[in-house]
């Protein structure tokens, strides 16, 4: 990786860093040549066995004697520095600044994809079932849709919708298939395994370090859930001391991976700190993934004076975007026989 330095040397930048570039001179211009000459005396010596200015860094004396006679005559070039340095350090943060938000403010991958079965967008709320026996999730109308052979005979439903496997019969056949997902490296299935740990069921013991530990692995191989749950973790103080530093970045790498909820919690963190802006962003964003109660919060913002009644307009209109893209006649039948396939 290139330096700040390097960048000025090649001439490569010409946007905003060209402020870092040119307070990077100014600073190189400042220092001395060979830092092994006295500044006051000139008198040459080992770096390391030589005082050095205690405010800027940057220039050295072969004793405390000559440090004391410079000092009136290097005051004006030390406090020059050390506003120099301020401001490219400023700059540096502000590029930085500028560059995160980009990051985060662009359009999110979308969180579950498409049904594998019907190709239709899967909905945030219910998002379907996930299969043990090949790793696949399917979204409630299929799951609840009826199973047809290759001539057209309905067959026994009790079946995956894509593998055609029989679905488990118990508990430990559940985990068995579970843990097999896991040994092929599938993140939902390791994510499972921690909500397992997280909420004490199927047999295994409530233990927040070990469901923690599991909601990490899945996070580092890309599963967005398991950033979201780590952010939840460190907000609520879940078997750790509360941390909202961490809470808000692990939860910001959620969101950027497309974890709907996720944005919805920043666009709330902004709210709680005041920053209306980045909020209606962050909820406008979930909006248009889905999330109906970040459009209840556009509307207080619009209600507050916060968002402008386009604004609030426009979150309507991604809303009913997003519900065209997930209705379907099978998953509306599907959530009129079962109130846990309900889509919306």
């Amino acid at each position: 990786m290139s330096s700040t330095s390097d960048n000025c040397k090649d001439g490569a930048s010409k946007s905003n860093d060209d402020g870092v570039c040119e307070l990077e001179e100014k600073l190189q211009n400042m220092s001395v040549g060979d830092i092994s000459v006295c500044a006051n005396c000139g008198k040459e010596g080992s770096s390391d066995n030589m005082n050095t200015c205690n405010k800027c860094k940057q220039v050295k004396y072969c004793n405390a004697v000559c440090k004391k006679v410079h000092k009136k005559k290097h005051k004006k070039d030390c406090e020059e520095h050390i506003r120099l340095a301020a401001e490219k350090r400023n700059e540096e943060l502000k590029l930085a600044a500028e560059k995160h938000d980009a990051e985060l403010f662009k359009t999110p991958p979308s969180q579950f994809g498409d049904c594998p079965i019907c190709f239709l967008r899967m909905p945030i709320l219910n998002m379907g079932v996930y299969n043990t026996c090949c790793g696949k999730i399917i979204c409630s109308g299929c799951s609840y849709a009826p199973i047809y052979d290759n001539q057209g005979n309905k067959v026994d439903s009790e079946k995956c919708s894509f593998c055609r496997t029989p679905t488990p019969l118990s508990t430990e056949e559940i985990l068995a298939r579970n843990k097999k997902r896991i040994e092929a490296g599938d993140v939902h299935a390791i994510f499972n395994r921690g909500n397992y740990y997280r909420q004490g069921m199927h047999g295994y013991p409530k233990d927040y370090t070990k469901a923690l530990e599991l909601y990490h692995q899945a996070a580092e191989l890309g599963h967005a859930a398991s950033y979201c749950s780590i952010g939840c973790y460190f907000d609520n103080g879940i078997g750790m001391k509360r941390n909202e530093e961490k809470a808000k970045y692990y939860t910001e790498l959620a969101a950027i991976k497309g974890d709907v909820t996720a944005r919805h919690n920043l666009g709330i963190f902004e709210m709680d700190d005041g920053n209306m802006d980045k909020a209606l962003k962050h909820h406008m964003i979930a909006v248009k993934c889905g999330k109906g109660g970040s459009l209840q919060f556009i509307k207080e913002l619009y209600t507050n004076g916060d968002a402008t009644k386009e604004d609030y307009m426009k979150a309507l209109q991604l809303y009913q975007e997003y519900l065209g893209e997930i209705k379907s006649r099978q998953r509306d039948e599907a959530a009129a026989a079962r109130e846990d396939y309900r889509y919306y």
